[in-house]
This record gives C-alpha cells, sequence and structure tokens, in this order.
C-alpha cells in the first residue's frame, strides 16, 4: 500500500487527507487545535476515529502516545545514543519495539520490526513540493499504526529542531 501526504498542511489544528496510490482519500488526519497538548486523530473515510495520538505531558524526553479505542498502543521517543541518523523507538504495549530511522526531516526514513521493513517513507517517489509517500511494505501490518508512528516521529523531529 502506498499513500501520498501533502507535508505543507501538517500542523496543529490543521486537518489533511492521507490519499492512496490512486488519488482516493483514505485517512484523514485530524489536529486538535487549543489542547493543553498536542492532540491529532486518525480518521477513516466515514469519520470513525481509528487512533489516537497526543504528546505526552510530563516526561523528560519529548514523548508521544498512540491510543486505539482509549487504550494505550504505543509510545515513541527518541533513543538517546543517535549521532549520526535520526533514531526513534516505538515501543507497543505488548513489548515489541518497532525501530525507526533515516533522516526524518527530509523525509527519508524506514520503519522496521527485528531488521525487516514494515515501511517506507520517502519524497523520491513524487515530484510535487511538500509531498511524501508512505509506502507499507507488509500486507499484514497495521497501516493505521504504521502512518500514526510516521507523523509522531515526524513532530517530534520538528519539535526537537524548534519548527514548533
Amino acid at each position: 500500500m502506498k499513500l501520498l501526504v501533502r507535508d505543507r498542511l501538517l500542523g496543529i489544528g490543521d486537518d489533511y487527507w492521507i490519499e492512496d496510490d490512486q488519488g482516493q482519500k483514505v485517512f484523514l488526519v485530524d489536529g486538535k487545535a487549543m489542547r493543553l497538548r498536542e492532540t491529532f486523530e486518525l480518521k477513516d473515510m466515514q469519520g470513525r476515529v481509528l487512533i489516537d495520538i497526543h504528546a505526552k505531558m510530563l516526561s523528560l524526553r519529548d514523548t508521544m502516545v498512540i491510543e486505539r479505542g482509549g487504550e494505550a498502543l504505543a509510545t515513541i521517543k527518541r533513543k538517546r545514543l543517535s549521532l549520526l541518523r535520526n533514531h526513534y523507538r516505538v515501543e507497543l504495549v505488548d513489548g515489541t519495539e518497532l525501530d525507526v530511522s533515516g533522516k526524518i526531516l527530509d523525509r527519508e526514513f524506514a520503519i522496521e520490526y527485528d531488521g525487516e521493513l514494515l515501511a517506507d517513507i520517502s519524497r523520491r517517489w513524487f515530484r510535487v513540493r511538500d509531498t511524501y509517500g508512505v509506502q507499507i511494505v507488509r500486507e499484514d501490518a497495521d497501516a493505521s499504526l504504521l502512518l500514526a508512528v510516521a507523523v509522531c516521529v515526524i513532530r517530534l523531529a520538528e519539535k526537537e529542531r524548534g519548527d514548533d
């Protein structure tokens, strides 16, 4: 599955559609403005909330939490020792860890589980400025979770750089 995200629309209070490679709207990222903490909802075409994303309030390092149906699903934070490339760790509630690494701010990174590629995020597929693709490699992967991970990691990298 290959998805298209228009980068320039990403921001707090902004809503934007994520399209498939046929140009059909698949997901809506609904940014919630005027909240105490940064919050997004990932919705399907019928407006059902699939994933809730929010910044964790009290933590030493910037952390984002992904929830489904009010239950925590994953936490995302930057790995401590990552000098050359951006590395983020996604800890699922079942103890599984996903690794996210690459050039996050350039939108060139990968999401892996135990060395296996789950999703590839890249601008190289598109000629349109401020657009990047999310290619879900495994058919049995949770597309909404991987998309939420990509949104979180990009937001954390932007906050770290000071793009609030």
